[in-house]
């Protein structure tokens, strides 16, 4: 069977568009690398080397932290386990709950002390208790294999907490991805993101505050995780909704403290001020019609499963909107409703494009022994029949 790819500009898609069509002011951030997404739309408004493996510091424990809800949830820990503390994990330095050998600590606590406090070495008994060989290394391969299945293929794991190491890189889209599960998946758990103080034991009565500079700002913030090297500079995956709507930011290489929390803010402000909800495509209506190989009808309609909605700048120009149909044809029988046969790829001026699925709105089933009879003779009359003659020039 012969494929090609199709691409066409998707005019009924453009003309909803139309009386709005409009150009965003690019942010210029001071971040080396940044992921801005809208949750609610699924609509991305910011990617400044967003795809780049770059180090993640502290922030690669939200992936830790990712698996031990998930080790919760299907009952392979339990929320009030009391976990022993190795000489391995008691000796990490840095962000720290101050652990040591004698400790034996509940796993609530260590998910507050990884997510207030930032621990390394909470990060790391954790990561001991759920690995298949108990060592944290084998831990951080766990992680790399489950960041490949939740799509994260810019992210690879040397240990579970972010401490510098050889191959330790997460790209600042992995990070927003994982965000998005972690929201997501487990609403129950979030919450302790918005968290802003935990005082472990009353042993280190200085080591209380979680470090993420906005949260009790105003401006809706309740996540998610702040991380800081030399090397990978300040960065923050950040979280925040204001009314219906959600936005998850990821910065890093900044400078400072104070540059994290300026640039932040500054972030969370620009994509609720100055961009607005829109409807755009109703669930159902059929986009556009791929030909169908071998099926029991010649062709299948594409559509997307559900209302779509994204986010439009608010500033107005025109010809700022465009928008795109691919898909690949014909599609191979038997189809299934709701199968992803294609992409609406949407762009506004000055921002990263938009990607929607496109699903079949119908089940093709495959056809019968006529419809392979007469596809298997049009093959064969393609491939062997009389090629229509080379045009000639008239004598003059």
């Amino acid at each position: 069977m012969l494929r090609s790819m199709r691409r066409f500009a998707a005019f009924a898609v453009v003309l909803m568009f139309a009386p709005m069509a409009a150009s965003a002011q690019a942010l210029d951030t001071k971040a080396t690398a940044a992921y801005v997404l809208d949750q609610t739309t699924g609509t991305v408004l910011l990617s400044k080397n967003a795809d780049e493996p770059l180090p993640p510091a502290s922030m690669s424990k939200l992936m830790t932290i990712y698996m031990a809800f998930e080790a919760i949830a299907d009952g392979r820990l339990q929320i009030d386990e009391l976990l022993p503390v190795s000489s391995h994990s008691a000796a990490y330095g840095g962000s720290s709950m101050f652990l040591d050998t004698t400790d034996r600590v509940k796993v609530e606590d260590l998910l507050r002390g990884v997510i207030v406090l930032s621990g390394n070495d909470a990060s790391s008994v954790l990561a001991e208790a759920l690995s298949l060989d108990g060592t944290e290394a084998g831990f951080a391969r766990m992680m790399t294999q489950r960041a490949q299945q939740m799509g994260m293929m810019n992210s690879n794991f040397a240990n579970s907490n972010g401490w510098p190491a050889t191959g330790q890189r997460m790209s600042m889209k992995d990070l927003g991805i994982l965000a998005d599960r972690l929201i997501t998946d487990y609403p129950t758990f979030y919450p302790i993101f918005s968290e802003q103080e935990f005082l472990f034991d009353g042993r280190v009565p200085s080591n209380t505050q979680n470090r993420n500079p906005i949260l009790g700002l105003g401006i809706g913030a309740d996540g998610l995780k702040t991380g800081h090297t030399t090397e990978a500079g300040y960065g923050l995956v950040g979280s925040a909704k204001q009314g219906d709507r959600r936005i998850i930011f990821v910065i890093t290489g900044l400078t400072s403290t104070q540059e994290r929390r300026e640039e932040a803010e500054k972030i969370v402000n620009w994509a609720f001020r100055q961009f607005a909800q829109k409807n755009v495509v109703k669930g159902g209506a059929r986009l556009a019609q791929a030909d169908v190989w071998m099926g029991d009808i010649p062709t299948v309609g594409l559509t997307v499963a559900e209302d779509l909605s994204l986010l439009v700048p608010l500033m107005n120009t025109s010809n700022g909107i465009s928008a795109e149909i691919v898909y690949e044809t014909p599609v191979q029988a038997p189809i299934t409703k709701g199968q992803k046969l294609g992409e609406l790829v949407i762009s506004f001026e000055g921002m990263p494009e938009t990607r929607i699925a496109l699903v079949a709105d119908q089940d093709v089933p495959l056809g019968g022994f006529a419809t392979r009879l007469r596809t298997a003779a049009l093959v064969l009359w393609e491939r062997f029949g009389p090629k229509p003659a080379a045009p000639t020039e008239d004598a003059v």
